[in-house]
């Protein structure tokens, strides 16, 4: 099957390149509308990225694997992504990613068997000054405890039972 850009997102795309002094510039934001019209950037949303921007696939996906807020394989409606680097850690970000995993009932990495979440350890969410912070979908939440963990994941759930969009939630 091959992929094409929607005629929204070809125009946001035209309109984009006129923003950036070349098509490489542009690939970042590129990137992220695949992901949002596709789901995730399978191989073959990465190939029309650079078709698109007449780049080096090589260089396409360099770039889409590089950065963590591009998702190679799909995830769930819920992305839950724990930063556990040093400022994160020393604030138990650890404690938090535990009760997630028995929460949900997955390991890092995994997604529920239901597809409503997907759990990811990740290294900086560039939020130190509210340590330990967790990013839902593209809301960062900062100081995060084990304890606002069942009350999060409730609340999403909820989200979803009431058949509502994957909205912000706050803890």
């Amino acid at each position: 099957m091959t992929l094409l850009f929607n005629e929204e997102n070809k125009a946001k795309i035209a309109k984009l390149l006129t923003c950036y002094p070349n098509k490489m510039a542009a690939c970042l934001p590129v990137l992220y509308l695949a992901q949002e019209q596709f789901g995730h950037l399978s191989r073959e949303a990465l190939d029309l990225v650079a078709e698109t921007l007449d780049l080096p696939p090589t260089h396409v996906h360099g770039v889409a694997t590089f950065y963590t807020m591009y998702n190679k394989e799909k995830v769930g409606i819920y992305h839950l992504q724990i930063c556990t680097n040093i400022s994160c850690l020393l604030c138990n970000s650890y404690d938090v990613l535990q009760r997630m995993e028995k929460k949900l009932g997955i390991k890092v990495g995994q997604t529920t068997p239901d597809g409503h979440f997907t759990l990811n350890e990740v290294e900086c969410l560039a939020s130190c000054n509210g340590a330990p912070a967790l990013q839902i979908n593209d809301e960062i939440h900062n100081l995060v405890s084990p304890d606002k963990v069942e009350e999060l994941i409730d609340k999403l759930r909820a989200k979803i039972t009431e058949k509502a969009p994957a909205a912000p939630v706050s803890v």
